[in-house]
């Protein structure tokens, strides 16, 4: 989801925390969109893996991530 419009960029469903999964919706809307300049995220174990934040680096974004504890500042998109 885009912060400033409110835009849904990319959706996929998964029952399960899968790094893979979200490398690949990530993937998804750089082809389509281009790259953010930050990128921010929850602290699950897919957005903090190795993967996923190599993924971001690769591209140049920054990395934001909420504080520990702070899971409803990305409820409302979960």
């Amino acid at each position: 989801m885009d912060w400033h419009s409110r835009k849904v960029l990319s959706w996929r469903l998964s029952n399960t925390t899968d790094t893979g999964f979200c490398v690949g919706a990530l993937e998804e809307v750089f082809a389509r969109y281009g790259t953010p300049d930050i990128f921010n995220t929850d602290q699950g174990s897919q957005f903090t893996s190795d993967k996923f934040t190599g993924t971001l680096n690769a591209y140049g974004i920054k990395i934001s991530m909420d504080d520990k504890g702070r899971w409803v500042d990305t409820v409302f998109v979960e």
